[in-house]
C-alpha cells in the first residue's frame, strides 16, 4: 500500500485529492494546520491527520517525524492575499513560504527515502496564474509564488531517477473558500488530475504541467 501524504487537506481541493486517493487504496496522512480539523476531515475518509504548517520548518519537521516513509508527496497548501505585489512584503513572504519554500523542504526531506525506495510521485498544485504563457495573471503574490513552483517542479524533476515523478497541475477555477461559490469546478474535477499524477505508473511523464490529464504551457 502506497502511503501518500497532501498538505492543506482539511478542505476544498486538498481534501479532495486525499479521498480520492483513500479510494485508490492509498494510506492517507492527511496535512492541516489545525489538528482538529484535519482529524474530522480525516475520520471522514478513513484517513489519518498530522499538524502540518508548512510556513513554519519546525512544525514540517515534527510532522515528518510522526509521518515516516512516504512514497505519494501532493504539495497542495495555498495561500492568496489580495494586496498589491510590490505593496504587501508581508503577503509576498507567507506566500513564498506556504507555496515555495514549505514544497521544497517537504521535497528535500522526502525525496531521499523515495529514491532509495525505488519509487516516488510528486505533484506540485500549481495555477494558470503562475503561467508565464498567460502572463504571470495571479493576483498579488501568489502568481509570482506559483510560477516559482513550476520552476522548482521542472528543476527538481531534472535532477531525479525517472522513478520518482515530479509534475503540477492546475485545477482550474474551483469551488472552494479561496475559489469562491461563482467557481465553475467542484473540488473533486479540480483534484482528478493531482490523482492521476499521484498515481502514474511507471511509464508516466515527469517535470511537466497539466490540466485536465493534457499538457499545458508554462
Amino acid at each position: 500500500m502506497r502511503r501518500a501524504l497532501v498538505t492543506g487537506a482539511n478542505r476544498g481541493i486538498g481534501f479532495a485529492i486525499a479521498s480520492g486517493l483513500a479510494l485508490q487504496g492509498c494510506e492517507v496522512l492527511l496535512g492541516a494546520r489545525d489538528l482538529t480539523s484535519g482529524e474530522n476531515a480525516a475520520r471522514r475518509i478513513g484517513a489519518a491527520a498530522l499538524e502540518l504548517d508548512v510556513a513554519e520548518p519546525d512544525s514540517i519537521n515534527r510532522a515528518l517525524e510522526e509521518a515516516g516513509p512516504v512514497d505519494i508527496l501532493v504539495n497542495n497548501a495555498g495561500v492568496l492575499g489580495s494586496a498589491p505585489l510590490l505593496e504587501d512584503p508581508q503577503d509576498f513572504e507567507m506566500s513564498m513560504a506556504v507555496m515555495v519554500h514549505g514544497p521544497y523542504q517537504l521535497l528535500h526531506h522526502l525525496v531521499p527515502q523515495m529514491v532509495a525506495n525505488g519509487y516516488g510521485r510528486i505533484v506540485n498544485v500549481s495555477s494558470g496564474w503562475g503561467a508565464f504563457s498567460d502572463g504571470v495573471a495571479g493576483p498579488g503574490a501568489y502568481g509570482v509564488a506559483k510560477a516559482a513552483l513550476n520552476a522548482l517542479t521542472v528543476a527538481s524533476a531534472r535532477t531525479l531517477p525517472s522513478y520518482v515523478k515530479v509534475n503540477a497541475m492546475c485545477p482550474g477555477w474551483v469551488r472552494t473558500r479561496m475559489g469562491g461559490q461563482g467557481a465553475t469546478r467542484s473540488p473533486e474535477e479540480g483534484a482528478d488530475t493531482a490523482i492521476w499524477l499521484a498515481t502514474l505508473g511507471s511509464e508516466g511523464p515527469t517535470g511537466g504541467f497539466f490540466r485536465d490529464r493534457k499538457p499545458i504551457d508554462w
